[in-house]
């Protein structure tokens, strides 16, 4: 039983780690890429829905994304969710095509996307705490059912801590390599 809630911790603890990785690819460095927008949601109909799902989203050129919307009423729409987003982006519709050129990375925009991503890296330390959190919990509750012994809850609440430590590590590790992608020239 033991096994099991440690098991899930890890990979709970794990798909946290791959979720703030794939979180800092979003994190431009100047290069235009898809993967920018793709946590843009668009208001379709009432309904907030992801960029990808309401419009194209290809490349123009190395420091352009285009984006056209497959419906006529929604480049309003789309235009206002990639301006109102947090990436700082000033997209233009031309027609039906809405393009959205990639700013030069002043030091100023670098040390705020620095700033994002601490934030990211932190969201993602407390997710790896909760996680830990509710498998201390499980820990407790079979000690409470006597399915376990105190010494094996707390040699268990060990290793979740080490599995947490070991997580916390990575995502420290993640974050460095980002700052240090960010704020090279």
């Amino acid at each position: 039983m033991i096994q099991d809630v440690k098991k899930q911790a890890e990979t709970k603890m794990q798909k946290t780690l791959e979720a703030f990785r794939t979180d800092l690819t979003k994190v431009r460095t100047g290069r235009a890429h898809t993967g920018l927008l793709d946590h843009v949601m668009v208001d379709y109909y009432g309904n907030p829905t992801p960029i990808n799902q309401v419009a194209n989203v290809t490349l123009i050129d190395a420091r352009t994304i285009g984006v056209q919307a497959w419906e006529k009423p929604m480049v309003a729409k789309v235009e206002k969710a990639i301006r109102d987003s947090d990436l700082g982006l000033n997209p233009s519709a031309t027609g039906d095509v809405i393009r959205v050129p990639m700013p030069a990375l002043t030091e100023e925009r670098r040390r705020d996307l620095t700033k994002v991503v601490k934030a990211e890296a932190e969201n993602a330390r407390v997710a790896v705490r909760n996680i830990r959190r509710d498998a201390n919990n499980d820990c407790k509750n079979l000690l409470k059912d006597k399915a376990i012994t105190e010494d094996d809850e707390r040699r268990a609440q060990d290793d979740i801590q080490k599995l947490t430590d070991k997580f916390i590590v990575e995502v420290d590790k993640a974050l460095a390599e980002k700052e240090k992608e960010l704020m090279a020239v």
